[in-house]
């Protein structure tokens, strides 16, 4: 519990209150105030907090805080501030005592490849004996305890909770993937990281941005908040990964592939057996496939170094890692054909993976894509995905992914827009995921590969609001290891 007047210093020192209480909460959702909450009043794209200060009130709440003048009964304490969800930031990590500043905090932000590097890093420390947090899209983790994950990054409060769990059980590390609407909605602000990770940015969430230019702004504010301790290690053959650099105070480090940079590593093999990388002296061996994934790993490997790692304990630790749920995950059937489960939901990443996967491809062996587009997000997508999906496959079959609250056959009319006539013998519909997954296993033959994208680490489906257990993975792996039995 914390005094009014204490919160109060911390998001507004110069407001002057008419009385002091006990505050036993924090939330900026007016159903679950009470007598002894302290309501912060967020103005969002579906609604605005302020209107439903009359409701927090009949609930018992007596103070709120606010960024617009609202009539209330007299006796409900009123604090007025310029952004109220930079207020909650602040007052949520002044409630846990900024259990940040207690951990070495590392942030990956990015397009592609939050995921992975973030939950890889969580691996990686793990295996060189630090108990560490994880916070990503996937799962949360305190050490080896699963917490469920709603969000790629969670509300301030949440997520200083998080932090404070961390700090009570042991941990000296947090690894987190750090989203675009956190950034845009504050829910990191007052939070000390001491360094932060770049991957690439693509068009990816216009629905909420709107334009590629206020996307890139806001990735860019998470460097521009660094402190002069921290470090800012970013993809420089990322064409934006320079300007997140601009403006930051923090020690300014790159890594690459293909152009110079403090990191820098050549890509020597790259199979269905995995990576080999050349960094500096080093040679860099891991299981994992792709040269997205070698972009992953030099990240890994830069960022152990500047937390102090030494080299070769990491090349020995990288080297064991496994791949991440939903992200290049992977199986050999029975019958020899590979099967790739992977989130790719955006038209880069989806042909990203569709370049690499080509790659690996003999004689007359075919690359077969299952795609589907997600509801209520960018639709602008739609019809590019299709088109990739054709260009780069010898068959493709296209899908429902989670169609939310949208009818499932009118997003797959939206992606047959993309879609070239004079290919179109390559490709079929099926509205239903798991007949697509079924018919992919009958059309696959021994070393082809089947490419099955969307929702990756996303074990349901959603439609109309109803989620229901649906797991592309286990599902592959019945459906390509029984048909013929």
């Amino acid at each position: 519990m914390k005094s009014l007047k204490e919160i109060v210093h911390c998001i507004a020192p110069n407001h002057s209150l008419t009385s002091d209480c006990t505050i036993a909460s924090l939330s900026f959702d007016s159903r679950t105030v009470d007598n002894q909450c302290l309501f912060f009043a967020f103005i969002g794209s579906n609604g605005n907090g302020h209107d439903f200060l009359l409701k927090a009130y009949e609930l018992g709440c007596r103070a709120a805080v606010v960024s617009q003048a609202v009539d209330v009964p007299q006796d409900m304490q009123l604090i007025f501030v310029e952004n109220t969800r930079i207020a909650f930031a602040s007052a949520s990590c002044f409630w846990f005592e900024y259990p940040a500043n207690r951990l070495t905090l590392v942030g990956v932000t990015g397009t592609n490849g939050k995921t992975t590097t973030a939950t890889l890093l969580h691996q990686l420390f793990e295996s060189l004996g630090y108990k560490s947090g994880l916070i990503s899209t996937v799962v949360n983790l305190v050490g080896s305890e699963k917490i469920p994950s709603s969000h790629t990054t969670p509300d301030a409060f949440s997520l200083n909770a998080l932090f404070s769990k961390m700090v009570d059980q042991g941990c000296s590390h947090c690894f987190m993937e750090v989203s675009s609407h956190a950034l845009d909605q504050f829910r990191v602000h007052g939070i000390t990281f001491k360094g932060a990770v770049f991957t690439n940015i693509t068009h990816d969430h216009l629905d909420y941005h709107k334009t590629f230019k206020e996307y890139l702004r806001v990735k860019k504010t998470f460097f521009d908040s660094l402190e002069k301790d921290a470090f800012a290690l970013t993809n420089l053959d990322d064409k934006n990964g320079k300007v997140m650099l601009q403006n930051t105070l923090a020690k300014k480090v790159g890594y690459s592939l293909k152009t110079m940079s403090d990191y820098k590593a050549n890509l020597l093999e790259n199979s269905l057996n995995g990576l080999v990388l050349k960094v500096g002296p080093y040679e860099l061996h891991s299981p994992l496939m792709g040269e997205f994934n070698a972009y992953n790993l030099l990240a890994l490997f830069a960022t152990g170094q500047l937390l102090g790692i030494p080299a070769m304990e990491l090349l020995e630790k990288i080297s064991n890692l496994k791949a991440v749920d939903g992200r290049f995950q992977f199986f050999k059937s029975q019958t020899g054909v590979t099967v790739v489960v992977d989130y790719a939901h955006t038209p880069d990443a989806l042909e990203n993976m569709l370049k690499t996967l080509s790659v690996f491809l003999k004689n007359d062996q075919k690359l077969i894509t299952i795609v589907g587009c997600g509801g209520d997000r960018d639709k602008e997508k739609r019809p590019i995905m299709a088109k990739i999906a054709q260009a780069y496959s010898h068959q493709f079959i296209l899908t429902s992914d989670n169609p939310r609250t949208e009818h499932p056959a009118a997003i797959l009319k939206d992606m047959e827009q993309g879609l070239d006539a004079s290919s179109s013998h390559k490709g079929i519909t099926i509205e239903d995921r798991l007949q697509a997954i079924k018919t992919a296993s009958l059309l696959a033959n021994s070393g082809d590969i089947v490419l099955i994208a969307g929702k990756g680490h996303e074990k349901y489906q959603e439609v109309n609001g109803v989620k229901t257990p649906f797991d592309d993975f286990a599902l592959a792996w019945e459906s390509f290891n029984t048909k013929n039995q």
